[in-house]
């Protein structure tokens, strides 16, 4: 089976389930936003979501990606940037655990977490994200021997604001032989890094994975005309709008793909998952339109648990479907 490297901030995510908004308060965390935080200020929200308890999540967009194609069975490897600290062994104990060979380097601070809240009816997230050890992650700490052997290498958008690592990567990728794939994260990543962004697309990526804000960052198109112009930059481009599903497009094939059916609590990690799938589908050599479906599938499971892991009933309906539409596929 082909293999894939995936390349993120190493972070843990600890999810804490609030009866109210006291806490957000508390360290003036609009609810529903995304604040970065520095080490005082994780280490004193962290002491206090102790004592309500919590739940430690290893992650981070590419290492969830990762984890999935690993479970899926895809020989899967990680780079990333820890602290020599408990959070640090638990990130790369668990990335093990689940079979990727985790390749981690070490920082002089603390790991990186990103604390979540998770308030109200509708389960809305609040993020704090101190980011440690894994900020410091740069081009000398790469060798072209880390990239040796992988079919995939898998790239977080959330570290293309580190332009030199990612430039070191690509390069050392490219002379590997890997099919280079993007996750573009958030638009205003997209927004503050366009030039590099459409640079590297256009030099080095072959497959492109965005939301429908971030295609519009890149493109300053709507849904289907962003796809289209995404498509002209690389090999496969998807473009992911939430619970309207799905859109791929390689050259002139078009396919629309709903979303699968899921009872949806918490929607972290459904992007992570569906390129997990889209990229194990395509590693087997299945059509476009399975490629897609697939990531649909394991997207609608991810969205049913809080936080990021899916658990073992929910892979075995996964993997029960997906074989379905596999075996379908090669008919």
């Amino acid at each position: 089976m082909k293999s894939i490297l995936g390349i993120g901030n190493a972070l843990t995510d600890i999810l804490a389930v609030l009866p109210d908004d006291t806490l957000l308060r508390k360290f003036h965390l609009p609810r529903g936003s995304m604040q970065h935080v520095d080490m005082e200020t994780g280490d004193k929200i962290w002491s206090t979501l102790k004592e309500i308890g919590v739940k430690y999540v290893p992650g981070g967009s590419a290492a969830n990606t990762i984890t999935c194609t690993s479970i899926f069975g895809m020989p899967s490897g990680y780079i990333g940037k820890i602290g020599n600290d408990d959070l640090g062994n638990l990130f790369k104990s668990t990335m093990e655990q689940f079979g990727v060979r985790a390749r981690m380097l070490y920082g002089t601070k603390s790991s990186g977490r990103c604390m979540v809240f998770i308030t109200g009816a509708n389960a809305e997230r609040t993020f704090a994200d101190y980011m440690g050890s894994a900020l410091e992650m740069g081009p000398d700490d790469l060798k072209p021997e880390y990239f040796e052997g992988y079919d995939y290498f898998h790239i977080e958008g959330y570290l293309v604001q580190n332009q030199d690592l990612i430039r070191t990567a690509v390069r050392m990728a490219k002379d590997a032989g890997c099919i280079i794939s993007i996750d573009m994260a958030s638009y205003n990543v997209v927004e503050s890094n366009e030039a590099f962004l459409h640079s590297l697309v256009d030099d080095y990526v072959d497959i492109v994975f965005a939301n429908e804000t971030e295609a519009r960052a890149f493109t300053k198109l709507e849904r289907r005309e962003a796809l289209e112009e995404l498509s002209h930059h690389c090999d496969i481009a998807v473009v992911k709008v939430g619970k309207d599903g799905s859109m791929v497009q390689s050259g002139d094939e078009y396919h629309y793909i709903e979303a699968w059916p899921a009872a949806t609590i918490d929607a972290t990690g459904a992007g992570d998952t569906y390129a997990a799938g889209f990229l194990y589908a395509h590693s087997l050599g299945m059509p476009l339109r399975t490629c897609g479906e697939i990531g649909s599938i394991i997207a609608a499971k991810v969205v049913e648990v809080i936080g990021t892991k899916i658990d073992v009933p929910r892979w075995r309906d996964a993997k029960a479907e997906i074989r379905k539409l596999i075996a379908a596929a090669g008919k």
